[in-house]
Order: structure tokens, then sequence, then C-alpha cells
């Protein structure tokens, strides 16, 4: 397997590093977190201009991929794949905005189980930087386990020759870039009890729907989430993604989308986690020499790469993964490379935090802010004991 960058993919990577470096320093991202809408519009009307955003959608959809719209699993696996080189440098550079929520899970869902018109729709408008999305799946006692359900979706009386509709009731929380969102993928129970896995449909719902109401407050990391009620939502056919009571399949796929470019965000932070503690092993002075020359630093910083090294492989085996067919083969592979990474990246974090001393917790330097980042990246999507769980299931099946 080449675990190499293509030379495109490479230039593109650098070209997206020098904007960072330019436009979007550390001081700068502590900004954007402060002020709505909690990211840089700026950086999103430049990723548009790019083609970063059009990058994995066919060109017939607006995008900038020579695949055909027809083949949509090769879509997929691009989206994933060339997701990962972006997400690893939005990481390096602590970035904010939605790139996870609108195009790796909202616009490869809708890649993969949209209808035509969904996709001749919205697709565009994603690839433009016009339409950003949220997907809301969590809510308070599912735990990771998106197949607990809460939130009814109920049936309309209808006539006959009329589409079916439904009014949709309940409660999403935790529910990432919500607050810049204009649409809202939602999980709601049409069938069945609530921790069925069959029942569960997807519905595409305008944030400024009636019936909605989103309240948003900043996560740990700076990044923003929002909890959301809907109140008697009333949604048609033409907004159900998928098959009616066939969801789960829809929901486990995005998520495995969204662990995988999460898996590689961590490992971009991890490198510059590296980078950082080796420029202060190098310039900060104990006993007249510089405290990279003790030995003891030397390994534990050793010990930092290595970890680092062996998560981005991780990260390609969870990349590559959307490339097979085999459900069962992705999500073990998703899993075990989130299991590994969640360990390592806290692994990198602590070291990292260790070596700067006092100064690696205040608020002034980047490195804390890091490994806030690396630890809610730990905590989403599941955390490493949910996906060991998860290995071991599909392990012992």
């Amino acid at each position: 397997m080449n675990f190499k960058y293509s030379d495109i993919q490479v230039e593109l990577q650098d070209s997206l590093r020098k904007y960072y470096e330019k436009n979007y320093g550390f001081e700068k991202r502590q900004h954007y977190s402060c002020v709505d809408p909690g990211f840089s519009e700026l950086a999103w009307e430049h990723y548009a201009n790019i083609g970063l955003l059009a990058l994995t959608f066919p060109q017939s959809l607006g995008g900038l991929s020579e695949t055909e719209e027809s083949d949509s699993s090769t879509l997929v696996a691009n989206n994933a794949i060339e997701s990962m080189w972006i997400m690893e440098q939005m990481g390096a550079s602590l970035c904010l905005e939605p790139y996870l929520s609108t195009v790796v899970m909202g616009g490869g869902t809708l890649l993969s189980h949209g209808s035509a018109s969904q996709k001749s729709e919205l697709i565009p408008k994603i690839a433009s930087g016009e339409l950003r999305i949220a997907a809301a799946l969590e809510e308070p006692s599912s735990r990771y386990s998106y197949a607990c359900v809460k939130t009814i979706a109920s049936a309309l009386p209808r006539a006959a020759s009329s589409p079916p509709a439904w009014v949709i009731t309940g409660h999403k929380c935790a529910v990432l870039s919500a607050s810049s969102a204009g649409m809202l993928l939602v999980s709601a129970r049409t069938a069945g009890s609530a921790k069925d896995r069959t029942g569960i449909s997807m519905f595409c719902i305008p944030v400024d729907a009636k019936g909605v109401s989103i309240t948003s407050y900043s996560t740990h990391d700076g990044m923003r989430a929002s909890d959301i009620e809907l109140s008697e939502v009333l949604v048609t056919q033409e907004q159900l993604i998928g098959q009616l009571d066939l969801g789960i399949d829809v929901i486990e796929e995005m998520v495995a989308r969204a662990n995988s470019a999460l898996c590689a965000e961590a490992v971009g932070i991890m490198s510059t986690l590296c980078n950082l503690t080796l420029a202060y092993l190098k310039t900060r002075q104990q006993f007249g020499v510089p405290i990279g020359k003790f030995q003891a630093l030397q390994h534990r910083m050793a010990d930092m790469i290595v970890s680092t090294e062996q998560a981005r492989s991780m990260a390609f085996l969870a990349a590559q993964a959307h490339t097979s067919s085999d459900k069962k083969k992705l999500m073990r592979d998703v899993s075990a490379a989130k299991a590994y990474i969640c360990k390592s990246g806290r692994t990198v974090g602590q070291e990292a935090i260790q070596l700067h001393g006092g100064m690696g917790v205040t608020h002034e330097l980047s490195v804390g802010h890091y490994f806030k980042r690396l630890t809610l990246i730990a905590h989403t999507f599941g955390d490493f004991n949910q996906h060991i769980g998860v290995v071991s299931d599909y392990l012992s099946n």
C-alpha cells in the first residue's frame, strides 16, 4: 500500500500551510473562536476559491473530481482519502472552520445516500461555500450508540395519492458547528422502540424551519457546538436521506468518515506538538546548556515522534478502509485507528505539556490549546473504550 501523498496533494497542502502561516496565526485563531460565527469567514471563502470544498465532488455537481457521479463508491472513498491531507493541515494550524461537518459528513452522506434532487440542489452549494451542514445525531442518553434514538418522526395521515410526510419532535445535543449551518442532517425514529437498529431514518432540515430551536455554546477546545430542540418539525419525502427505517447504515458510514478525518486532524496536531516541543528543547537553557542536550529528554522527544509516526500509519489505514466494500472491515479498521490515536494523542499531548513545564498549560501558549483539541477529538464520535469494544466485537464475530 502506498502511504505517500501525490505531488498534487503535497502541493495543495503546502499552499494551504502557507496561507495559514500568513493569515491564520495563533492569536488570530483565538480571536476567531471568541466572536461569531466562531471561525474565519475569510478562510472559508478562501477554501471555496481554491477549490478545497469542491475537491471531492464530481464535476457534474459543481466539484473538481473527474470521477463520474454514477460511481458513488469511488467518490465516497476519494472523499475520505482527499480529506485526510486537508484535515491533517487543518489540525496542524488548529483551524476552526466546519470542514468536517460540512464536506466530510454532510457532503459525503449526500453523495452516497442522497437522492438525485438532493445532490443537484445541495452539493453545488457546499462546493461553492454557500451552504454549511451539521449532523444532529447525538442525544443526551445515547453515549455513542447511534441506534439509541428517542427523537420521533410521526407519520401524518395522508390520502393514497399524496406523498408521505412526518412531524419530528425530540432533542439533539452536542451538535458540532450547528450555529453556523444552513442545513441539519437529523436522525429520527420512524418505527420500533428507542434502541432498535431498524426504524431509524435520516432527514435534511433547514435550520430556519418552523419548530427548530438552536442553543449554541463554546466547547473546551474553542470550537462551537449546539443543543437542538425539534418541536413538531414538518418534513416530507423529499427530505428523506436514504431508505425509510434503514438510516442506521447512513449514520454509521457518516460517523466512520468523520472518525477517519479526525484521525488525520489528530496527526497534524501531534506533528505540530513535536515540532513546538523540539524547538523549545533547543532554546530553553538550564545549567548553561539547552535542555535538549539531556539524554532523558531526548528519549522522551523520540517517543513523541515515534508515537506520531505510528499514528500517521493508523490514519492512513482509516482512510484506506473506505475503499473497501466490506462494512465489517471498514468499521473495524476505523475503530482500530481511532482507538490507537486516542491513546497516542494523549501520550504526545502530555509529554509536550510536561517538557514545556508550567508554561505549557498557560492560555497564552498554543501547546495547551493543541492538547485541548486532541482531548476533544478523543471523545468525539466514540472514545477509546468505545472503539476498542467495536474492534473486539468485529474480531469475535
